[in-house]
């Protein structure tokens, strides 16, 4: 239905300016059938629109028919009603010699000073009494009899629809066990593999196991983010037009239930009528343009925080699940276009209460990271995670631990010995945590008697002290892996202001110094990029070696080392087009 009242705050609106003809060839071009209720006596409208609708509805039911009972998936033409009524109808048609109803300045507020004024009190008077109430309500103020006999009772209320409050109609999902999907490794940091191909076999999965209830959504980026698994379980909607060529890798089916179309905002709007009519779904996007739903993401926060908190009766609906990839480390095409890491400071301006952010170090964390948000309820997931070949650190026994905790010490690439350390240095993100490894591994070379605490974070809002932690963890536990008076380097995914807003109230915050995205790339290979946003293996150590006191005054032999080690890595790149072998290779020694 497409409501043309001609104007909004101050404009009139393009759609109602067209020619009748236009618009007309307009809708039929998008496919519609449109029918047109137009006028400005209520009750010929009233009678109009009803037959409308009525119209519409056998129309609707009959091409439903057909489709089911033969088979039929060609696309229909379905019906639309446009109705073209005058903005502020039956309110004030003048007011102080300008024109109100039908004109703009019924958007505004029409009457502007009846406490004041009594010509504008009389006015508000005559417009409130040509409602009639004296037939409306009886003496007491109570709405008629015959009135109140109208109005739904039961499922047919609004509140009470299962359609309009979704969870009603809400099933769990059928998933499988992440698990099954591990990647196997022998030692940490020893092999690579891409995150979310892995992740694309588990998707997969759990779409053969809820065809009526889970889709995935994507802006022509599935097979650009790795996804391209999920083809073998469904492909991708389409209703139009089939030509020859489809058949060689296009994906498109008419009973298709991976959702793609390049335009965030719509995918988004679909996701939300989606999940709020009870079903599932995951969404990915490239890191760069998921700022295009921002404005999305925060209606919808709102809204679930308001119908979590205050509004007992809704039931509860499945989470939105974002997974943010092509991201800002790995440009090495496209550059600087696609450098934006910005959505994350967007999520966490809303209540911990609604929204959460993943950043899954490896693939089996990830999976972990995963079967989690599609478990979880009445909840915003964004899930950040690269298609790239990455590193992989953890077992599937050692990532559920690690991600249910959300933040830990990794042992094996510590050397405090649970002791005191000299140096935390902590990370999020798949690149961050790789860099920081590898600057771990030259400080362990350099300095064999170093006491280096190294910490990963997986869920971004355990770094604050309000957040409620899963299996009675206090906010005692996470301020001990910071200490209380040593230096910690955080080599953080976006940018580093985010950080220490989420952690300002944790103990030592003084002494944490965050590593992030500064605005700084182009086409760059990842070290390089990495390099000029000083998130990098050599200026992490640099950054070691400036803060840990002893170290200040035997470390400058080892960081003029390290200085030329970004100058000969900034050198090779750009001669070569690509990191040293040993960058690129790179992996954990041990």
């Amino acid at each position: 239905m497409l409501h043309l009242n001609g104007y909004k705050i101050a404009n009139p609106t393009i759609l109602a300016r067209i020619p009748h003809e236009e618009l007309e060839a307009l809708l039929t071009g998008y496919g519609y059938k449109p029918y047109f209720v137009e006028g400005s006596d209520p009750s010929a409208m009233h009678q109009k629109m009803a037959a409308t609708l009525e119209q519409c509805i056998v129309e609707i039911r009959s091409l439903q028919h057909h489709a089911r009972s033969t088979g039929d998936s060609k696309r229909p033409r379905w019906p639309m009603i446009v109705l073209r009524s005058p903005k502020g109808w039956t309110g004030p048609k003048e007011v102080d010699g300008h024109k109100v109803e039908d004109f703009w300045r019924a958007h505004q507020v029409p009457v502007l000073d009846p406490a004041t004024n009594r010509r504008s009190l009389k006015i508000v008077e005559d417009w409130m009494h040509s409602y009639k109430p004296e037939e409306l309500f009886d003496s007491s103020g109570t709405l008629i009899p015959e009135l109140q006999e109208l109005a739904p009772s039961g499922s047919r209320r609004i509140s009470a629809n299962p359609h309009a409050n979704g969870g009603l109609l809400r099933k769990e999902l059928d998933l499988p066990d992440f698990r099954d999907y591990a990647v196997k490794m022998k030692a940490p940091g020893t092999n690579y593999a891409p995150p979310t191909d892995v992740l694309a076999h588990f998707l997969a999965d759990v779409m053969r196991r809820n065809m009526s209830s889970f889709r995935v959504f994507g802006p022509d980026e599935t097979a650009s983010n790795r996804l391209t698994a999920i083809y073998a379980a469904s492909k991708k909607t389409w209703v139009a037009e089939y030509r020859p060529e489809d058949a060689d890798g296009s994906e498109l089916d008419v009973s298709g239930r991976v959702m793609e179309m390049l335009s965030e905002h719509t995918l988004e709007g679909w996701f939300e009528g989606y999940v709020l009519t009870g079903r599932h779904g995951f969404f990915s996007t490239y890191e760069a343009f998921v700022h295009v739903i921002d404005s999305m993401f925060n209606q919808h926060a709102k809204w679930l925080e308001k119908s979590k908190k205050d509004l007992d009766w809704r039931a509860p609906i499945p989470s939105i699940n974002i997974l943010i990839t092509s991201l800002v480390w790995r440009q090495d095409h496209n550059g600087f276009t696609h450098q934006d890491p910005g959505f994350l400071d967007v999520v966490t301006n809303k209540s911990a209460d609604v929204v959460r952010i993943y950043l899954p170090p490896d693939a089996n964390c990830l999976l972990s990271v995963s079967d989690h948000c599609l478990r979880s309820r009445d909840y915003v997931n964004v899930i950040v995670a690269d298609k790239q070949d990455h590193l992989q650190y953890l077992t599937m026994g050692d990532a559920v631990t690690h991600c249910t905790k959300g933040i830990g010490i990794w042992d094996w690439a510590s050397t405090d010995d649970s002791g005191e350390p000299d140096v935390v240095l902590a990370c999020a993100g798949d690149i961050a945590t790789m860099e920081s490894l590898a600057a771990v591994a030259i400080l362990k070379e350099r300095f064999s008697d170093l006491k280096i605490r190294f910490v990963n974070v997986v869920d971004l809002f355990r770094l604050m002290p309000e957040t409620e932690h899963p299996h009675g963890l206090s906010d005692r536990d996470f301020d001990s892996l910071f200490t209380t008076d040593k230096p910690v380097i955080f080599n953080f995914h976006s940018y580093a202001a985010l950080i220490h807003k989420l952690s300002y109230r944790r103990k030592n915050h003084d002494n944490i110094h965050v590593r992030g995205y500064k605005e700084k790339g182009n086409i760059n290979t990842p070290l390089e990029l990495a390099i000029l946003n000083q998130v990098d293996r050599f200026n992490l150590a640099i950054d070691v070696i400036d803060r840990v006191p002893r170290l200040r005054s035997i470390g400058a032999h080892v960081k003029e080392w390290l200085k030329d080690q970004i100058i000969e890595s900034i050198h090779y790149a750009h001669a070569e087009g690509i990191d040293k072998e040993e960058i690129r290779n790179w992996k954990w020694p041990g």
